[in-house]
């Protein structure tokens, strides 16, 4: 049944099954953030006086019971119910009467799928946030570990000058620590309550938009109500934007790992149970976890796109173009966290070689280390840039300053010998520190920082 249905006329069943498209599926990611904001729009309509006192103590608890079934993966929506948010109503007027029947006062399933996205957004981006900072932890402690390892750095894909394991752990450090700056602007934009802009020109009913954003922990409104609904997709696009932010460095990071871990470069092992083997070659150890984090990501990169392409030339107001965004972002949030997951896990496992830069091939990683040096001796650079370039081109070049990263003499902020852990360290706690609080307020009654 459709709340929609007022003449008592069943539309055909093949408009429904493509108008409805996956919304039941899907809108069970959404049931708990539904049924929250229904217990802040119920609060606030027995404040301005179009619900009783006593009506909203009833529903209230009814909401809470479906909340608790929806937070533990049992809420259902029936088979001949449109969407979450007709069940959530249905369900209160089944068990309740008539009184169920107040609650979409004042509201549209507009706005209430725009609120559910947004404390969907808030609370998935808290839950990866933590999951970035514990991989960054972990990449920090392996680069302290492996910190004085030799590996040659590249440009263009050719040998270019000395690197290390500090530095290459570090860097994708924080690189995802820049990224949730990035995230932090999503979280922000996820932060302004819709709620109130019913089909998106608001309502004559008396509601309070400034209570319920304080109920929901909102920072503030979407106060314009054409913008709110404007906002529609482009919320979402914000979001996948900050994903991609995070997946294109763990997709780069994947193919560092590719790369090091095929036996023509030799600079990374696996352990054998985080490898795969092939059908035909027994002495295949394929790095499989690695390709898919890097096919995962580049697909998690394309998310912002896809949302783009649907939302791209609509006009002001709800078209339902909008429903397929869901079937494109909703997944996003699961990929994200399971390749997090998973890499966290393989780097404990992962082992650098020592030595690497002993082998010849990588002897011209050390030019630049040597025209520092005639520097030192008063040399002009440009000239001594020739010289080594002459001695390059004759095959004389041979120098090899030391085959650690802390006997090379990088002193700088961020180079071989100085990696600024702690100021990398500090940098992340102060995004994680801010997401935190921003979280924090905006807890619900019945949410967990868990």
């Amino acid at each position: 049944m459709k709340l929609w249905n007022k003449a008592g006329i069943d539309d055909d069943p093949r408009i429904d099954a493509f108008t409805v498209g996956k919304d039941r599926e899907l809108d069970l990611m959404l049931a708990p953030y539904d049924i929250l904001g229904s217990m802040a729009h119920v609060t606030m309509l027995g404040e301005v006086g179009l619900m009783e006192k006593d009506e909203v103590a009833e529903v209230l608890p009814a909401l809470s019971a479906m909340y608790a079934d929806a937070a533990a993966g049992k809420f259902r929506i029936d088979p001949d119910v449109e969407d979450v948010h007709s069940q959530v109503e249905m369900n209160l007027t089944r068990d309740l009467g008539p009184v169920g029947k107040k609650i979409h006062t004042g509201r549209s399933r507009n706005d209430q799928v725009l609120v559910d996205i947004k404390l969907m957004c808030r609370d998935r981006i808290h839950r990866t946030v933590l999951k970035v900072n514990d991989l960054c932890n972990i990449l920090l402690a392996s680069g302290e570990k492996w910190k004085d390892l030799l590996v040659p750095g590249y440009t263009h894909m050719q040998v270019a000058m000395p690197s290390s394991f500090g530095l290459w752990f570090g860097a994708y450090a924080e690189s995802l620590a820049d990224d949730l700056l990035v995230m932090r602007s999503a979280y922000d934009v996820s932060n302004l309550n819709p709620l109130g802009s019913a089909a998106g020109y608001g309502s004559s009913a008396p509601i309070d938009r400034r209570l319920t954003t304080r109920l929901l922990g909102f920072a503030d409104l979407d106060w314009n109500v054409v913008n709110a609904q404007l906002w529609r997709g482009k919320t979402e696009r914000v979001v996948a934007f900050a994903y991609s932010s995070v997946a294109e460095t763990l997709g780069r990071f994947a193919m560092d790992v590719c790369l090091g871990c095929c036996q023509n470069f030799g600079f990374l092992s696996l352990p054998p149970e985080m490898t795969t083997g092939s059908s035909i070659m027994p002495h295949k150890k394929n790095p499989d976890v690695f390709e898919l984090v890097r096919a995962h990501c580049n697909r998690i990169c394309g998310v912002a796109s896809d949302i783009r392409l649907i939302t791209g030339n609509l006009p002001s107001g709800y078209s339902r173009d909008l429903q397929l965004v869901k079937e494109v972002f909703f997944p996003m949030f699961e990929e994200m966290d399971s390749v997090l997951d998973i890499v966290a896990f393989a780097v404990k496992g992962m082992k650098p070689a020592a030595g690497i830069m002993d082998d010849s091939r990588y002897k011209y990683a050390f030019s630049v280390e040597k025209v520092n040096s005639m520097l030192k001796d008063g040399v002009p650079f440009r000239d001594a840039y020739r010289a080594v370039g002459e001695e390059i081109a004759r095959g004389e070049f041979d120098w090899k300053p030391g085959s650690t990263a802390s006997s090379l003499g990088h002193t700088h902020e961020g180079s071989l010998g100085n990696l600024c852990y702690d100021s990398i360290r500090e940098k992340l706690s102060r995004s994680v520190e801010a997401l935190w609080r921003l979280c924090a307020a905006g807890l619900m009654p019945g949410m967990s920082m868990a």
